[in-house]
């Protein structure tokens, strides 16, 4: 379940390394904690059990740090963002996810998954509040359910979300 708080959160991008990063970070600063790690199930894509994302703060400001893979490599006919540090975009309706996901996509890219990039070439991941109760929800089946709906994504769909993670079949 996704812990952050703030509408944007700087999200660092790792290739396998970011719990090792977040807790490093959070050795540092008193006013620090790892607020949530989050792993890869059956659906992937990264392999079962590993760390897909860990949420933490730093000084009261909230981080994300996300094992995405090797960055300028080709996945699918798309390149993973470059640079290492991308922002995500918490929205609090499907209708100002759409909003916020035409508009900084204008002259960019979409990719996949909520990732844009925009027409700098800076990193977005734009995702409906409440995303990480079915990524992280409870109940495995439902959780991976709720991936792989995802991972069939450009722009993301709370509405498609529940429905795959709530489905029965």
């Amino acid at each position: 379940m996704l812990a952050v708080e703030q509408k944007i959160a700087p999200l660092l991008w790792f290739h396998d390394e970011a719990e090792d990063a977040a807790n490093f970070y959070v050795s540092i600063f008193s006013k620090s904690k790892i607020d949530n790690v989050s792993r890869y199930g059956d659906a992937g894509p990264g392999r079962k059990g590993a760390v897909m994302m860990v949420e933490f703060t730093l000084e009261g400001q909230d981080f994300i740090a996300l094992n995405g893979g090797v960055a300028g490599v080709k996945v699918e006919g798309d390149v993973l963002p470059r640079g290492g540090i991308a922002l995500f975009v918490t929205c609090d309706t499907q209708a100002e996810l759409d909003r916020v996901w035409e508009k900084l996509g204008e002259g960019g890219k979409f990719i996949q998954c909520g990732w844009l990039t925009d027409k700098f070439g800076v990193a977005w991941n734009i995702v409906p509040k409440g995303m990480g109760e079915y990524l992280g929800h409870p109940d495995r089946v439902k959780r991976e359910r709720a991936m792989k709906a995802m991972m069939n994504m450009v722009k993301l769909d709370i509405d498609e979300l529940r429905r795959a993670t709530e489905s029965s079949d």
